[in-house]
């Protein structure tokens, strides 16, 4: 078979990880291929690698029969191969013209050149046109809907005429109508002979672009499939595999309520939100990229407003929290980047260990250094953090020891909650076991814990109950033993 693209024996390793192994895949020119696996399965690196961003540890990747190696993000565009990211690249005050000819603007003039507007408009158009879009392209991009911005990063990418074009998660943004918009633009590439990649966790959009699709797990091929012999059920299990995890301990939560919210909504994120924590709970929140889940920690927590709905803890009851407050009542919050928002990079670890907990070791306002010290160490023992020396800075340390880390600075401050948003994300296997054995300790102890996760498979091993959130809602309630993992895969998935 005629490929426009093919990988062979493609492998990418990193220190302490290979993110692809062996890959070998084949695509054909004009066609819909979707790319799917779940986090940490390879596809990233696939993409890197396409686009020029990383170069293969080893292997060789063929373009239109041909043995090439893509030096970089430029050279990619040159051999005819086009990345739309899911993070948009508009500068929102530049027009859509100067977006789509961005860093190749037209010029006039002899010895004084100058932008020549009116080609660099006509080219704009062109692009738009070519996949069926007339709007204006004069205004700025910050006058776009999501949707509309998105159709200018693919114009802006067609510009460049490829021969393959890759689509990284691009509807995880969009309105239902935007979606169907963009549908249609896909198909119309596709039939002027376009390759397009299409990445999505979203697998019931499939059926509606996608002509194929290639299966990675663990960084390894795990099949092809035509879109007519893809059921979603058959997608799900070589995604997956045979799961097996290590179990929660046997202890059940309490039945007080330390925290109830009733009616949240905050605009574009999540609506009518409802649910009760109660003592020693491990409750998680299931839910795709763009399903809110983050969005609803950071609101309760009081780092993002409320539109409305109201939230009960301890002293507190109402419908705007403040970071102050919420933390003043018990609430602490390992955020999703641990690295700009759970830590100060240039500082010690001693002083990430005792940021939230300022006031409780010294409150007259005075340093107290010998409490300080007790704290990190108590710390650094009870969650067996690796480091050479408590004054090492936290930039030092492996990804599983910072996140540690962020965990212990909560925990010197003695909460009643803890919100974990996605606790797991860049640490080793061990360290990930590691923080799961802290969770459960935490719940022995009487603390509840709110757990957020891309990874479904962390919810079935750590929690409780897991609430279920598609579109901003939660759509229903399950618990670990009664529902596998595909099944909550599945109703994850938005309609």
């Amino acid at each position: 078979m005629d490929y426009v693209l093919e990988f062979r024996g493609i492998r990418k390793e990193y220190p302490g990880t290979v993110a692809l192994d062996s890959f070998s895949a084949g695509f054909t020119g004009g066609k819909v291929h979707a790319l799917v696996g779940k986090n940490g399965s390879g596809k990233s690196t696939t993409i890197k690698i396409l686009s020029g961003a990383v170069k293969p540890t080893r292997g060789e990747l063929f373009f239109d029969g041909n043995l090439v190696e893509i030096q970089s993000p430029s050279d990619a565009l040159e051999k005819g191969i086009a990345t739309v990211y899911q993070e948009l690249s508009l500068i929102p005050e530049l027009s859509i013209a100067e977006n789509i000819g961005l860093g190749r603007l037209p010029t006039k003039g002899g010895v004084i050149t100058r932008v020549d507007w009116s080609t660099l408009s006509r080219r704009a158009e062109e692009s738009l046109a070519m996949m069926g879009v007339s709007i204006p392209v004069d205004p700025p991009v910050r006058t776009l809907s999501v949707g509309q911005q998105q159709v200018v990063e693919i114009a802006k990418a067609m510009s460049f005429n490829p021969k393959v074009l890759i689509l990284d998660e691009p509807t995880s943004a969009l309105a239902q109508h935007e979606v169907k918009s963009l549908f249609e633009i896909v198909r119309r590439l596709r039939d002027q002979g376009v390759t397009i990649i299409y990445i999505s966790h979203r697998l019931q959009e499939l059926y509606q672009v996608a002509d194929t699709v290639t299966v990675l797990r663990d960084g390894q091929l795990v099949g092809n499939l035509d879109i007519e012999n893809a059921t979603t059920e058959r997608i799900v299990d070589m995604m997956f595999g045979e799961v097996v995890t290590s179990g929660r301990p046997h202890t059940e939560p309490g039945s007080e309520p330390v925290l109830s919210v009733e009616g949240l909504q905050r605009d574009r994120w999540f609506k009518d939100v409802s649910f009760v924590l109660h003592r020693g709970e491990i409750l998680g929140i299931a839910g795709m990229l763009g399903s809110g889940r983050s969005e609803l920690l950071r609101s309760i927590y009081g780092a993002d407003p409320l539109d409305g709905g109201t939230i009960s803890f301890g002293e507190y009851s109402g419908g705007r929290p403040s970071l102050r407050w919420m933390k003043a009542q018990g609430l602490g919050l390992t955020p999703e980047n641990r690295k700009d928002a759970g830590l100060i990079q240039n500082h010690t670890v001693h002083e990430n260990l005792t940021l939230a907990a300022v006031k409780r070791i010294s409150p007259s306002g005075i340093r107290n250094r010998k409490k300080e010290e007790e704290a990190v160490a108590r710390q650094v023992d009870r969650l067996d953090i690796i480091l050479s020396s408590s004054e090492a800075v936290i930039s030092s340390l492996s990804g599983g020891n910072q996140q540690k880390v962020v965990i212990g600075n909560w925990l010197n401050d003695d909460p009643r909650v803890l919100f974990f948003d996605e606790p797991s994300r860049g640490i080793d296997v061990a360290a990930k076991q590691h923080i799961f054995r802290i969770i459960w300790d935490l719940s022995a102890e009487g603390i509840s814990s709110l757990f957020v996760s891309t990874e479904l498979e962390e919810l079935l091993e750590v929690c409780h109950r897991i609430l279920i959130m598609r579109n901003g809602t939660i759509s229903e309630e399950v618990h670990p033993e009664e529902i596998t993992l595909a099944q909550l895969y599945e109703r994850c998935m938005e309609d």
